[in-house]
């Protein structure tokens, strides 16, 4: 399989929502998403619309906004546009607050970035990352499932995890929920990776490999990790390196089993007999990637010099026992970190209900009353792309086809034109009902798109183009 020299890769997003009222009548949680929806429909006249950032905002089943980033080829701007998901779907439930006030209703509403509400139901963080089509997918995911179901030593968000008086700290909040390695479903049977061939993309020359494993994380650093070392992986295989066979006997329990074992040091039954560590597996992957990233002439260059140091000195401070080493960057033992500080402060019990609402707070998207955010503003979370960055990605695209949806969604907007569009497809809706079709996500220029939005301007069709061709 060839190598992808650019990558693109794009996160989704599942938002848990909650609310508390003081006065005036109580709103479901299925309710109170509806008004933060309001705001949307009013003016895309769908509870499912993209931005003028290129992403896509809507109300996924359950109940949960999802906000899926527009596609990206920098590692930083994948940081930037989820962090700027974040804002997005909190303006909106500071627009539901002020309605639910108008309508006699004190309420305070939460955005939650996690993956698991309080019955048990788990709601997900999907990456997403262009693949060529050449060659046996099996290349790709034989390797990678192993490396996923032990990538959360360092990607994991944690959770404290309590049944009655009893308290386990969990590295992943994703794992229990995991059913299959491989499948094409995504809600019956949720798999470490999803093989419906959507590529969004020319489908003779791509694949899109949609990962569900991952955690909902609030650390940059996190982020950067979870993507990054994916990334690096996925190009060493692409290039064609040896990888010596580290198929597990039953993923399903061994991504269990690590979650519940923060020392990495449990053994996992292998396919071809004997034991590994989850531990030594992300050593032996590390090891190969970094050697793969220094021939390719990537190991220097930021920011996969970042995501290789802190992949190795992760992994450093879990086999030596010393968490300190990365207590700003890997958000599960940022957030044991603060569990067990305030469990020590205050004399609590593992299973106290002050601790797990503490667990909760940690997904608190708010950038005032957000925990990771106050965090970030004390120097205890390293970030690594600033507020400048961020709030310039909830309105801005990155330099991909991204540009070219948001460009066109913005001047419909602006200029009163009924339009649809979905990730490859821009359709103005009038008597012409003109359609481009954008197949390669890479190219941020494109003459039909320029026309396309030019005619929009102009309220005229364009001359290019016969009306209703489609690109």
């Amino acid at each position: 399989m060839s190598a992808v020299d650019r990558r693109i890769i794009g996160i989704e997003t599942e938002f848990g929502v909650n609310a508390t009222f003081r006065e005036g009548p109580r709103l479901a949680p299925e309710e109170v998403a509806r008004y933060l929806f309001r705001k949307v429909v009013a003016w895309g006249r769908s509870s499912n619309v993209f931005l003028s950032n290129g992403s896509r905002l809507y109300l996924d089943v359950g109940s949960h906004p999802e906000y899926a980033t527009a596609e990206c080829v920098d590692l930083l701007d994948v940081l930037a546009h989820d962090k700027a998901g974040e804002l997005i779907v909190q303006d909106l439930a500071d627009d539901a607050e002020q309605r639910l006030a108008e309508e006699g209703m004190d309420a305070t509403i939460y955005v939650l970035k996690n993956n698991v509400d309080s019955r048990g139901n788990s709601y997900g963080s999907h990456e997403n990352y262009l693949i060529r089509r050449d060659g046996r997918l099996e290349r790709v995911t034989d390797t990678l499932v192993p490396f996923l179901v032990t990538r959360q030593l360092v990607s994991g968000a944690g959770r404290l995890h309590v049944v009655g008086e009893r308290a386990t700290y969990l590295v992943s909040q994703r794992a229990d929920h995991m059913w299959e390695g491989l499948s094409s479903a995504t809600t019956r049977s949720r798999p470490i990776i999803n093989t419906r061939d959507e590529p969004h993309a020319d489908p003779e020359r791509y694949r899109r490999l949609h990962v569900i494993v991952g955690d909902s994380t609030m650390s940059q650093t996190t982020t950067l990790l979870r993507i990054g070392t994916t990334d690096l992986v996925l190009r060493m295989l692409e290039a064609g390196t040896i990888v010596p066979d580290l198929a597990l006997a039953n993923p399903v329990q061994a991504i269990r089993d690590v979650s519940r074992d923060p020392t990495g040091r449990r053994p996992l039954a292998r396919q071809r007999g004997g034991t590994i560590t989850a531990l030594d597996m992300q050593r032996e992957l590390l090891e190969l990637a970094s050697r793969y990233a220094a021939g390719a002439g990537i190991a220097d260059t930021a920011p996969y010099d970042q995501v290789l140091e802190l992949w190795d000195r992760t992994l450093h401070a879990i086999d030596t026992d010393n968490l300190a080493l990365v207590d700003t960057e890997v958000e599960w033992v940022m957030k044991k970190s603060l569990l067990d500080s305030y469990a020590d402060r205050h004399g609590l019990a593992p299973h106290d209900e002050r601790l797990q609402q503490l667990d909760l707070a940690w997904h608190d998207v708010h950038p005032r009353r957000g925990l990771v955010p106050i965090l970030q503003r004390a120097g205890r979370a390293r970030t690594l792309v600033d507020d400048a960055r961020v709030a310039r990605a909830m309105h801005e695209p990155p330099q991909t086809r991204a540009r070219l949806r948001g460009d066109f969604v913005r001047a419909a907007q602006e200029h009163r034109r009924d339009f649809t569009c979905d990730w490859v497809h821009l359709k103005l809706n009038d008597a012409a009902s003109r359609t481009v079709v954008c197949k390669d996500p890479f190219v941020s220029v494109d003459a039909r798109v320029e026309e396309l939005i030019a005619s929009i301007r102009a309220g005229s069709a364009p001359h290019t183009e016969r009306p209703g061709s489609v690109g």
